[in-house]
């Protein structure tokens, strides 16, 4: 087993948490972590083959049982690859038992470390936690964060968070009102 990341916050593993990759297995405990939040209108809600289709880019941080319970996801995030040196930051949620223990630095420090294996220089992520965000690195960003040529590349995708990366109204307007970050690795 991997060891555990560290909280980039606290300096140090979170007891009592494992971030792990996401198996198929998990997509049940994504989608329920995920609903509270689609609901408060934090984060869009997916259909179910999404999860499936996706469950690659994802890492979960699930309890360890070391308390005698049985481990569950308390937290999740996915790395989705937008370009050759960028990546997107998607769907970090945590279990609101567990808010404050640095389970959601943990995620995207697990993240981070899966971006510069792939070779990603930069992370990009849509987001109402700016304050979360920019203790990690991340900076509020206006207009588009590629080159023209790139944006007619990307242009041709049929992924919604391309679409949303884009900025695109006519293809998904951002009905959530979140912020545009990016971090450079």
């Amino acid at each position: 087993m991997p060891p555990e990341p560290a909280d980039p916050v606290a300096g140090g593993p979170v007891p009592g948490i494992v971030v792990r990759p996401a198996r198929t297995g998990d997509v049940r405990a994504i989608r329920a972590l995920v609903t509270p939040l689609a609901e408060a209108r934090v984060l869009l809600q997916k259909e179910a083959v999404a999860y499936y289709e996706s469950v690659a880019d994802f890492v979960v941080a699930e309890t360890d049982g070391s308390d005698g319970t049985a481990p569950r996801v308390v937290g999740c995030g996915a790395l989705h690859v937008l370009w050759e040196d960028l990546g997107e930051v998607r769907t970090l949620a945590v279990d609101a038992s567990v808010l404050g223990r640095g389970v959601g630095s943990a995620v995207l420090a697990r993240l981070v470390e899966r971006a510069h294996a792939l070779g990603l220089s930069r992370l990009f992520c849509l987001t109402f936690e700016t304050d979360f965000f920019g203790r990690h690195g991340f900076e509020v960003i206006e207009g588009q964060a590629v080159e023209p040529a790139v944006y007619a590349e990307l242009l041709r995708s049929y992924d919604e968070g391309v679409a949303e990366f884009l900025d695109l109204e006519r293809v998904k307007p951002n009905t959530l009102g979140n912020t545009r970050m990016l971090r450079v690795l």
